[in-house]
């Protein structure tokens, strides 16, 4: 794993080192939802990141151990992107950050249905989002 420079030994400012930009977050986020991905699913989500920025962001991520990649089975052209578990970990993160989002800003009605499923136990959709994920890396 390739070793980041830290600004300093705060735990926010070590993790934002990692996934703290703009995209990274967003590249997680596709990955939870559809568990492996190609670099042209990427392009085709909605927030229309340009092809040097993903290029970038997926390495890093690799790097850093938040995803894998491995050969696609059906072209030799394409890879697979999954999360591994260390990007499995960032679930927690990504849900307070959807019930901010929620608080503070008119969603689609799929999250907010998504949303209302995690608020009445969130301990316990956090554990079966977090053993769903797994079964892809394994």
């Amino acid at each position: 794993m390739k070793e980041l420079s830290k600004r300093s030994a705060c735990p926010i400012s070590c993790s934002l080192d990692i996934w703290g930009d703009k995209w990274s977050l967003l590249v997680v986020r596709d990955l939870m939802y559809a568990k492996e991905c190609t670099y042209g699913h990427f392009l085709k989500s909605g927030e229309k990141i340009a092809t040097n920025i993903l290029a970038s962001r997926l390495l890093t991520l690799e790097e850093q151990g938040i995803i894998s990649k491995s050969e696609h089975p059906a072209s030799k052209a394409k890879v697979l992107y999954k999360l591994t578990q260390k990007g499995i970990d960032l679930l927690p993160l990504m849900i307070e950050i959807n019930l901010w989002a929620d608080k503070y800003f008119d969603l689609p009605i799929e999250r907010k249905t998504e949303l209302k499923e995690v608020k009445k136990d969130k301990v316990k959709f956090i554990q079966a989002a977090i053993k769903d994920l797994q079964k892809s890396i394994h």
